[in-house]
């Protein structure tokens, strides 16, 4: 028996040692957890908080829908700005959102290995870090000097350019966490292969992909090189998609570079109205999201 009790206490000790190293290297991660997630939210706060205060004040309802005034005046507004953001962005999504999905369901759910898909995965990671200024370029070379004008045309090609292969690798990575046995019922139930990735792995994964969607607009929504080369910008509202156009991002280049403390104010202003406009299309898909709940 004392044999018996002595081999109980020993192991009574050994599972306690270990329990209370297990449970000191937890508390130490989530420590240190706490602490990076504390470092990533303090300067994106700060930055947040420094863009309210220097910009909230410029906000009116003439500076949202009125015009730039003359330089240095402190009159005006950003309207063709926002309109012309909401034009390019929106046509860029419109061209890079159905490329990109139908790419990366190409990729994980028909490519069965070999050059082409490979090939295809390398020059969408190649444009994923390929510096906008340089797409910009190609879209002025390519789009600019084959209409003869600066246009909402060549902006938004370029923008989707610089989306398409963010959405091509959020929508292969999704799908491919999607479990095979949604994949197999369907098999055993002698649905096609198409009608499986359109009616049960797609619903599955709609909320990553549209988050992929989300980072893609954001992404392009502050372009300002691409912008510079494709659309100019223009104090007038939208007058037809192969003319120039003003964007809240050009805006802001514009206004940061002038020696007056009015722009400087209003550009303040137009960051904040950028970020409140990725802010709503964020809440307002997660919304959609949640009232359409996935396959399950």
């Amino acid at each position: 028996m004392n044999c018996k009790d002595n081999y109980r206490d020993i192991l009574q000790q050994t599972i306690t040692k270990k329990y209370k190293k297990r449970l000191f290297v937890d508390k130490l991660v989530t420590l240190f957890t706490i602490i990076c997630v504390i470092s990533a939210i303090i300067p994106l706060g700060s930055i947040l908080l420094e863009v309210i205060k220097n910009g909230a004040s410029a906000i009116s309802f003439e500076f949202l829908t009125q015009s730039q005034g003359s330089i240095g005046s402190g009159s005006g507004g950003i309207g063709p700005a926002i309109q012309g953001t909401i034009i390019v962005v929106g046509l860029a999504s419109l061209i890079a959102t159905p490329i990109g999905v139908l790419t990366g369901i190409y990729l994980s759910e028909f490519a069965k290995g070999g050059t082409f898909p490979n090939v295809v995965r390398f020059f969408n990671d190649v444009l994923t870090g390929l510096p906008s200024i340089v797409i910009g370029i190609v879209g002025y070379v390519v789009i600019v000097l084959s209409i003869g004008s600066f246009s909402v045309l060549a902006g938004s090609i370029s923008l989707s350019i610089i989306m398409m292969p963010i959405v091509v690798r959020v929508t292969e990575e999704t799908l491919k966490i999607v479990p095979n046995s949604l994949r197999e019922a369907g098999y055993s139930l002698g649905i096609s292969k198409a009608k499986i990735t359109l009616f049960i792995v797609l619903p599955s994964a709609k909320n990553g992909i549209l988050t992929g969607i989300v980072i893609g607009i954001s992404r392009i929504a502050g372009e300002t090189a691409p912008l510079i080369m494709t659309i100019l910008g223009t104090s007038l509202f939208f007058t037809g998609i192969t003319g120039p156009v003003d964007a809240l991002p050009l805006r802001i280049w514009r206004l940061a570079s002038q020696p007056y403390e009015s722009a400087h104010a209003f550009g303040w202003g137009s960051a904040l109205i950028l970020i409140l406009m990725i802010l709503a299309l964020s809440v307002g898909l997660r919304i959609l999201v949640q009232r359409r709940p996935s396959f399950k």
